[in-house]
């Protein structure tokens, strides 16, 4: 795993705050972190992401899915652990 990613990841999570949280806790999110880099670290692609994120907010966090443009967001993630990876 790319640790310093952990951190990228986690800045992330935060700034797209399905919740609505952000701004009161930085933490809120973490539970996320590590099975998202394990599946970056593994080779999911944005779909793949998507997938993992639709399902922990419907039943982690019970939120609906379907308000969320989770593809533009596993993207992103997909596209900053390409980038990083390729820096280093």
């Amino acid at each position: 795993m790319h640790p310093d990613f952990a951190g990228d990841i986690r800045r992330a999570l935060n700034a797209w705050d399905p919740i609505g949280v952000g701004d009161l806790v930085d933490d809120e999110y973490d539970c996320l972190v590590v099975p998202l880099l394990r599946r970056l670290h593994d080779g999911a692609d944005a779909s793949q992401i998507a997938d993992f994120l639709h399902d922990e907010l419907r039943d982690h966090f019970g939120l609906d899915p379907a308000r969320y443009d989770l593809g533009a967001f596993a993207a992103g993630v997909v596209a900053s652990w390409v980038d990083a990876h390729r820096a280093s």
